[in-house]
């Protein structure tokens, strides 16, 4: 319970923007309406998954946007070039991995700080999106690869869901079950500790910004079947709704804490909030502000709770 307790948290607080919504519009709680929230909360949750494990290392990715478009507009050319769904989908994953190890390159080799490393590809990524599009949005996607990720289970749950569900599970038991994600944890809570603990650090981050693509790409996949086009700009901006759906999960920016059934209630959260102020009738630019307060206090809570934990600790001693 103890290792849940955030991720309770952040249950409490969805459930306490959809009776608030609720209240304040009765068809928020409608079926359709309800849907559409863990429809809505579907790439984030690709993007914020992955995003989790980079974070708890200790980093960061700010390229998850452009490696959504990059993948977007290959696997956008190979449907349109008549490939099968499953060989695109295969290409997709492999063009995440390889993006992600391009980053973790920068970060473990060259030494640069995740920051500036990822905010350095997002450019690089957007421009190659662009140059394999020629700037135009890839048409003609095959129908079989749109039902693949857009087929109805039953009436509003489509399969993109069940991918999400699948890849929240086997990030999740990578970090709580594998050495893997043992090390992964061990790296954020204290680098130079986990380095002279024997831990090949520089291997571990490398899968961790592995990990953190794959997620962006599987985003870009949802997003093309949905859009039913190649877009070379989608995915602009989306690594901060990433980053905030997995602080409001819990994810400690400094790293070495989080989870991801924390950063998929926090995703959904950030949903719940976007869509009840559509239904109550709220402009749609007051989203920035409230995803904007929502970091800040998110990160806020995460800060004053270790200072109450330290000064708990010091007082026990």
């Amino acid at each position: 319970m103890k290792k849940l307790q955030r991720s309770i948290t952040t249950l409490f607080a969805l459930l306490l923007i959809i009776a608030v919504f609720s209240v304040l519009s009765p068809r928020y709680f409608q079926y359709d309406n309800l849907i559409d929230i863990i429809n809505q909360g579907v790439v984030n949750g690709f993007l914020a998954c992955g995003i989790t494990v980079a974070i708890i290392t200790g980093g960061i990715d700010l390229s998850v946007g452009s490696t959504m478009a990059v993948v977007i507009v290959t696997c956008a050319k190979l449907s349109a070039s008549g490939v099968p769904v499953v060989p695109t989908v295969l290409v997709g994953l492999l063009v995440g991995a390889f993006i992600g190890s391009i980053n973790g390159f920068l970060v473990t080799r060259m030494k640069l700080q995740p920051f500036i490393a990822t905010l350095g590809t997002n450019q690089i990524f957007r421009g190659i999106a662009y140059v394999v599009s020629g700037g135009q949005p890839v048409l003609n996607i095959q129908g079989a690869y749109r039902n693949a990720f857009q087929f109805q289970i039953v009436r509003g749950v489509r399969m993109n869901m069940i991918y999400l569900l699948i890849l929240a599970v086997v990030f999740a038991v990578i970090l709580v079950k594998k050495r893997a994600g043992v090390y992964i944890y061990a790296i954020g809570s204290n680098e130079d500790a986990a380095r002279m603990s024997g831990i090949n650090v520089e291997r571990y981050k490398m899968i961790a910004y592995m990990m953190c693509s794959i997620g962006a790409a599987m985003a870009g996949m949802v997003t093309l079947a949905r859009l039913g086009t190649g877009e070379p700009t989608a995915g602009d901006g989306f690594e901060t709704m990433a980053i905030a759906a997995a602080a409001v999960g819990g994810t400690s920016l400094a790293g070495g804490k989080g989870s991801i059934l924390g950063t998929v209630l926090g995703a959904f959260t950030i949903s719940a909030l976007k869509i009840g102020l559509i239904v109550i009738g709220m402009d749609t630019f007051y989203q920035f502000i409230a995803i904007g307060l929502i970091i800040i206090l998110a990160t806020y809570l995460d800060t004053l709770q270790n200072l109450l934990l330290s000064l708990f600790q010091k007082k026990a001693k």
